[in-house]
């Protein structure tokens, strides 16, 4: 797969995925380590829409758990994601990562070399966790 990095635009990123700074840290102390000690060659991947209810519901709270935990820059790939009338989604990568409702977030080790690109963790919208604690608790249950 061809590298997909957003480029340093506002086209390529998501208003949804600014953190909220209201967002409580402490509160989510468990979740803010487990990301922290995530290797470097980890990447987030996010799918949304501004346009999405779910989307500025979930991903502004994500976005400062990121944050805290200093998964920032070229760590965090935005993809944005557009509706169709029949209700399908559009946007990059959404056929090949099988993208069917936002927020989808994928946490990915990154291939190198000889070694594929990894999928760690997926959180798809209608999980009942918010997005950081439902991904660190399938972290707590691999070795990442």
């Amino acid at each position: 797969m061809a590298d997909t990095r957003n480029e340093d635009t506002d086209a390529a990123r998501l208003e949804t995925m600014r953190p909220n700074p209201a967002w409580d840290e402490t509160s989510y102390a468990d979740a803010v380590d487990t990301f922290a000690s995530l290797p470097d060659d980890v990447v987030v991947k996010v799918w949304g829409g501004d346009w999405c209810k779910d989307c500025r519901k979930q991903l502004p709270d994500f976005g400062a758990a990121l944050e805290a935990a200093g998964i920032t820059g070229d760590r965090v790939e935005h993809y944005p994601v557009e509706k169709e009338a029949d209700g399908s989604k559009t946007g990059p990568l959404v056929g090949e990562y099988d993208i069917e409702l936002i927020p989808t977030v994928v946490v990915e080790r990154v291939a190198s070399g000889d070694r594929v690109a990894e999928e760690l963790a997926r959180f798809v919208e209608e999980e009942r966790a918010p997005i950081a604690v439902y991904l660190a608790e399938q972290f707590d249950d691999r070795d990442v």
